[in-house]
């Protein structure tokens, strides 16, 4: 499967372009990002499990993360009180169109990833929750510092990162873990395939380089070493399964 891998090219190009644009052009490159992250994990959704996992994925975590954010911009549940800016494009009840679309480009490599991880259908969601809320350890702290959006009353927060307030992880794994259990109901359960390699490469790829991104390029330490630690729970797990028999298989010296 070419066209994967292509796109994962398509991605890590326009996220290496992030830190090296600002104003609007930099804005233009987070929706692009989006869109081919969308599309990525749709398609590949769609070419390895067919079309009911594939229209889940869209309707479960795009339809499901739009009507949870909106909830959230006019309630201030499950996140907490807070607002988007105007940076990302249109809006739907108050919510760049944008943002759900994102939802469903990491749930789909966060479920694989689970699945590479266990066999259980009730730990497989869990470790799925957990792979996609934790990126958001990532994802706010660099969103909020860039202005797209903000809290309007954090309270505790984690220490070095005054922006985002606890809540919204708690709210983040809460309904991750929801959306994930529902997909489960539509999403073809099978085992994990050497089919799926794209999408662990661009989860794994997302842990390594926002680690580095916002250690080097972002000013964001704090943000890294979180993230390091949260998403780090399902990506170094991952990656020592990805290369273990790749030492296995290694010829032994003469």
């Amino acid at each position: 499967m070419t066209a994967p891998w292509l796109g994962l090219a398509a991605l890590i190009a326009t996220q290496i372009a992030y830190p090296l644009v600002d104003g609007p052009a930099r804005a233009v490159a987070v929706v692009v990002t989006v869109a081919i992250g969308f599309a990525l994990s749709v398609g590949h959704a769609a070419a390895t499990r067919g079309a009911r996992t594939a229209l889940g994925l869209v309707a479960v975590f795009t339809g499901g993360g739009l009507a949870v954010e909106a909830v959230g911009v006019a309630t201030g549940f499950p996140f907490g009180g807070y607002a988007y800016a105007g940076a990302l494009g249109p809006r739907l009840c108050g919510v760049p169109l944008v943002v759900p679309l994102a939802w469903a480009w990491m749930a789909w490599p966060a479920w694989l990833a689970a699945a590479r991880l266990t066999g259980g259908s009730v730990q497989r969601i869990g470790l799925a929750a957990v792979a996609l809320a934790a990126w958001d350890l990532f994802l706010d702290p660099q969103m909020v510092a860039a202005g797209y959006w903000r809290w309007s009353g954090v309270g505790t927060h984690l220490p070095g990162v005054p922006g985002v307030p606890v809540l919204n992880y708690l709210g983040w794994f809460g309904v991750s873990l929801g959306l994930m259990a529902i997909f489960a109901i539509l999403a073809d359960r099978g085992p994990a395939s050497p089919r799926d390699t794209p999408m662990l490469a661009l989860y794994l790829w997302t842990y390594y380089s926002s680690v580095l991104a916002h250690a080097v390029f972002l000013g964001l330490p704090a943000s890294a070493g979180w993230g390091a630690l949260g998403m780090g729970l399902i990506a170094v797990p991952l990656t020592v399964r990805l290369i273990a028999p790749l030492w296995t298989s290694a010829p032994a010296p003469r």
